[in-house]
């Protein structure tokens, strides 16, 4: 008998039978004999029993995933002596690895032929989408060593709890009690960034500024916006129709929803950064992946929605940072439904982009809006008694954004009370 791509001679305990153990379990299974020299030398054991132990709490401890429900132990008699025979099936939850080296080659071992090999990176991820499927998000992280500092901060001030049974309930720790890539995403150790630059014109040829953001989508997300607010500008155009009113250069509401769709949306499977570019007339956004099979844009814009994050975008839903799904296309849109340039939105097969028209630059419809408007909430409040900012969304079909300037500016002309306070705000006559 000699040394192949299922047998391992070890001529006693060593350190690096984990190793060859992972190598199995991630391979097609194989057995070790330790008593048996390498040449196939028959040496034995002097205590069997000791050496059993020694090799089960080894493999118990060092091993990741849990490999011992695939790992059994018989002490036989070779030649008149004392050999451990540890059979080793193909795992379930590969790839193994080496506890203290972790998802890396230098931790993840394969058999081939008579050796045990470092696995390379293709062969990692491979091993992982043969476990777990092709949904990024549930794919266990090749990074395990991760904090979650911003995270529990996010999920604190919702007062929602981060507890581990909540990890597991989110999906951030999968079943093999290893953190997913939605963990990774979530983690202060995140590897996707966002790339923003800021350019002189309306072309891609001078910077006046570039950035790059890290660490947690939560982080990200927080740092990009506080940045495009920074840019963009109040003004104080003068409106047909409409009296002086300060407005910003984009609607805050366009940008932050215009974010999040980005953020949510991406297909992290994908290298590359998400990028986000502010011109002089404009601010592009552009996310890699593109629509999802079978669905097509005209299905995007009517507000259909289609997850490829499903448990990312219910993590954000939960802690409130989107109302709806489905609802960020339709948001934009109505933020800009008093000016003359619309946002657009581009695809392609690996990217989504949203382009954002600064609203300084055109000049605001020139109806007789306004009074309409007013008479329309008058006519609500005199009918229910008492409304919210939502009930004015609904009957004028506008952004919260307007509804908030519409019942401003008929606060400040004495036309309308508001009563209550933060979340209890309503408006009488």
């Amino acid at each position: 008998m000699k040394e192949n791509d299922i047998i391992e001679f070890k001529r006693q305990f060593v350190n690096d039978l984990n190793k060859e153990v992972i190598a199995f379990a991630n391979t097609n299974g194989g057995e070790i004999f330790i008593g048996i020299d390498d040449d196939g030398t028959i040496v034995g054991s002097t205590d069997i029993e000791a050496v059993e132990l020694q090799c089960v709490n080894h493999i118990l401890n060092t091993i990741k995933p849990d490999v011992s429900m695939f790992v059994k132990y018989d002490r036989i008699s070779v030649e008149g002596k004392d050999v451990l025979k540890i059979t080793v099936n193909k795992g379930s939850m590969s790839p193994y690895y080496i506890a203290s080296k972790g998802i890396r080659p230098e931790g993840v071992y394969i058999r081939r032929g008579a050796a045990s090999i470092p696995a390379t990176e293709t062969a990692i991820v491979s091993m992982i989408k043969e476990t777990t499927g092709d949904s990024f998000e549930e794919t266990r992280s090749l990074n395990q060593n991760l904090t979650f500092f911003q995270a529990e901060q996010e999920f604190l001030s919702a007062g929602l709890s981060f507890t581990e049974a909540q990890k597991r309930s989110l999906g951030i720790i999968g079943r093999d009690n290893c953190y997913t890539n939605l963990g990774l995403l979530l983690s202060d150790q995140c590897e996707h960034k966002i790339k923003f630059a800021l350019f002189q014109g309306t072309e891609k040829e001078v910077f006046k500024d570039r950035r790059e953001f890290s660490g947690s989508l939560f982080r990200q997300l927080e740092d990009l916006i506080k940045t495009l607010d920074n840019y963009n500008k109040l003004s104080s155009p003068k409106i047909k129709n409409i009296k002086r009113v300060d407005l910003r250069d984009y609607p805050e509401e366009a940008i932050r929803e215009a974010v999040l769709n980005a953020i949510i949306h991406r297909d992290y499977g994908l290298g590359g950064y998400t990028l986000v570019s502010a011109f002089d007339d404009r601010i592009e956004i552009v996310s890699l992946g593109g629509l999802m099979r079978g669905v097509e844009m005209s299905d995007i814009m009517l507000g259909v929605s289609y997850l490829r994050n499903k448990r990312l975008a219910e993590i954000f839903y939960r802690l409130h940072f989107i109302e709806a799904y489905g609802t960020g296309i339709s948001k934009i849109k109505r933020s800009y439904e008093e000016y003359i340039n619309k946002p657009t939105f581009e695809c392609s097969s690996n990217a989504f982009k949203v382009i954002l028209p600064k609203t300084t630059d055109t000049i605001l419809k020139s109806t007789p809006e306004r009074k309409d408007r007013e008479s329309v909430v008058l006519d609500l409040i005199g009918e229910k008694g008492e409304i919210v900012r939502g009930d004015v969304e609904k009957a004028l079909n506008v952004s919260s954004a307007t509804a908030t300037r519409v019942l401003g500016s008929m606060l400040k002309e004495g036309k309308i009370k508001r009563i209550g306070q933060a979340f209890n705000v309503k408006y009488i006559l």
